[in-house]
C-alpha cells in the first residue's frame, strides 16, 4: 500500500530501497561492535520498556532504540546497582530476555534514574564500570561529583 502511494507521488522506488538498506546495515554495525549489550530501557515517566542496544564508555551509558534510530540517549552515570525484577508484571514484560533477566538501576548525573534490563549472559556487563568498585568507593565518587 505504501509503495503504491510513493509511486503515485513520483518517488522512485529504488530510492526507498536504498534508504531501507542503509538503515538495516547501520543497525547491523551497531549490533556487532565490541561491548554491545542488547537491553530494554525504562525511561523516567514512561511505562513501556524500549528495546535497543547499549554500550558503556567509561561512566557514560549510550543506547539506541530499535527498530528505529530516533530513540537514543547518551547519559553520564554516577551509580549503578543490580537487582532482580521486582514484580510479576515486570517479569512478564521482560520475558524475551530469558528467565534470569537482570535489572540495573542507573543513577544519572542530574539525580534521575533509569532502569536497564538485560539477559543473564549480560548481567556483569549491565552495570559496566561500577561492577569493579566496592560500595564504599562508589559512595565516595558520588559525593565528590555532587560537590
Amino acid at each position: 500500500m505504501i509503495w503504491a502511494i510513493l509511486a503515485l507521488l513520483g518517488v522512485p522506488l529504488w530510492l526507498c530501497a536504498i534508504g531501507i538498506a542503509s538503515l538495516a546495515l547501520g543497525k547491523r554495525k551497531l549490533r556487532k561492535r565490541t561491548g554491545d549489550i542488547p537491553v530494554r530501557v525504562l525511561r523516567p515517566g514512561k511505562k513501556r520498556w524500549t528495546r535497543g542496544h547499549a554500550i558503556w564508555v567509561s561512566d557514560v551509558f549510550a543506547w539506541r532504540g530499535s527498530p528505529a534510530s530516533w530513540n537514543e540517549a547518551v547519559v553520564q552515570v554516577t551509580d549503578a546497582s543490580l537487582h532482580e525484577p521486582f514484580d510479576p508484571e515486570t517479569v512478564k514484560k521482560l520475558h524475551r530476555l530469558g528467565e534470569n533477566a537482570a535489572v540495573a538501576s542507573l543513577t544519572l548525573n542530574g539525580g534521575s534514574m533509569i532502569e536497564v534490563a538485560a539477559g543473564a549472559d549480560y548481567r556483569s556487563a549491565l552495570i559496566g564500570p561500577f561492577e569493579r568498585q566496592p560500595e564504599a568507593a562508589r559512595l565516595q565518587a558520588v559525593e565528590r561529583r555532587s560537590q
